[in-house]
């Protein structure tokens, strides 16, 4: 494919932002090569700066649940602009909003929303501090939770495929705060919490782990987190803001029947803007101020365009079958792509639940960080570029997850088979 504007466009970025990108993951250190521009978008797919067009599975990580542009979510947006995209004032829009999580999502009595996913799991872990009074985190091997300090400890996804173990620049108290723990071991947790009997505040984890890859959880492993949990006093964090209307339409805690005691949202629920939320049951929310003493505000936080979009976007998704069809294409992807690596001998796995998916190139099944660890990097960055080159966009990264859309097709699954099959072979 010619892909001169990318280029040229790469190369003045990286002049004028650090490594020529707003996020890590896009600037492709782990698989090499030039980042593509995108110019726009259109159900399942998207164009490049070179009018190049692509089957995306990176849909925005995951915001894209119904796909580019859908028309009534732009209309939406547009509509809510029109009027006015910001007050630093409540809005009818925000009460909508939080009628529509609250009804969702089990474990959420109350919600406040802020901008992105990674100031909604700060938000969080400050609540679960002030609420209990302790300050010490557990969070698991390859678990992102985004970039605050606490919790880029042993994080997984863009960090892990920089290379870095731990960012620069992190206070060593905040470090020192956090522990580590394996995900889907629930005796990592318990030796910790023994350790440091009434010091936890909390355990944050997302419930279906999708930093390491898409990494579900095994049986009895949340299950053995909630009862630990309560047992020691811990508050349990999900972190849903991959899995959040994604797994279901009430998140990863609808799907195995656990509750936690706060739940981080993100991604599916702005509709395609910055959009973050945390909630949790009434009395733990009301710690938050100006109802009690722990201090979170954000300028542009339940800003009126991002509520309509995301508004809209959960009004979709309540639609009969919309859940079904998502998990019907993506088994049809992944059951389709395990079957191809099985024909050409090449040692992968395919981890899925309901609209994400993760090709490992591994010869052993992936349950954690260390096993996804094991993957080559190599032949996946070859899987890739074979990929991009005959019109599949996955996402640049062994440890992230391949998001299915509503908008997706039996015509792109078959697109998509068809060029992989081909890849495999050369």
């Amino acid at each position: 494919m010619d892909r001169n504007r990318s280029s040229e466009l790469f190369d003045k970025a990286r002049g004028l932002i650090p490594g020529g990108v707003n996020s890590p993951a896009r600037a492709w250190n782990s698989v090499g090569g030039t980042p593509i521009f995108f110019a726009r978008g259109e159900g399942s797919h998207a164009w490049d700066t070179d009018g190049n067009s692509y089957i995306d599975y990176v849909c925005s990580w995951g915001p894209l649940i119904l796909g580019h542009a859908h028309p009534e979510i732009i209309e939406a947006a547009q509509s809510a602009a029109a009027s006015g995209t910001s007050f630093g004032a409540p809005t009818e829009l925000e009460v909508r909003m939080a009628e529509l999580v609250v009804d969702a999502v089990p474990s959420i009595e109350m919600v406040r929303f802020v901008n992105s996913g990674t100031e909604a799991t700060m938000s969080a872990l400050r609540l679960a501090r002030a609420y209990t009074g302790r300050n010490r985190i557990i969070k698991f091997d390859g678990g992102y939770h985004g970039h605050d300090d606490a919790l880029l400890v042993e994080a997984g996804s863009g960090v892990a495929t920089q290379g870095i173990a731990n960012s620069a620049g992190v206070h060593p108290d905040y470090a020192a705060a956090t522990m580590v723990a394996d995900y889907n071991s629930v005796e990592s947790v318990e030796r910790l919490l023994e350790a440091h009997r009434g010091e936890v505040a909390a355990v944050i984890v997302e419930p279906i782990a999708g930093n390491m890859g898409v990494v579900p959880p095994s049986d009895g492993f949340l299950e053995g987190l909630r009862e630990l949990t309560t047992a020691h006093g811990t508050l349990l964090i999900f972190d849903e803001v991959i899995s959040g209307f994604r797994a279901a339409y009430g998140g990863a805690q609808s799907v195995y029947g656990v509750t936690p005691d706060i739940t981080c949202l993100g991604k599916i629920v702005g509709g395609g803007f910055p959009v973050g939320a945390y909630g949790a049951s009434k009395e733990i929310m009301q710690t938050v101020a100006p109802l009690g003493p722990m201090y979170q505000a954000g300028t542009l936080s339940g800003n009126p365009v991002a509520m309509a979009a995301g508004i809209k976007t959960l009004e979709l998704l309540q639609e009969p079958g919309i859940y079904e069809r998502i998990a019907a294409t993506t088994d049809r992807l992944a059951d389709g792509l395990a079957k191809i690596f099985a024909e050409t001998e090449v040692p992968a796995q395919v981890n899925s639940v309901c609209g994400a998916f993760t090709v490992f190139f591994n010869p052993d099944p992936v349950t954690n960080m260390k096993t996804a660890s094991a993957s080559d990097g190599k032949e996946f960055a070859r899987f890739f570029h074979a990929m991009t080159d005959s019109g599949v966009y996955p996402p640049p990264s062994q440890f992230e997850a391949w998001f299915v859309s509503a908008a997706h097709t039996d015509a792109d699954v078959e697109g998509t088979l068809a060029a992989a099959r081909d890849a495999l072979r050369s």
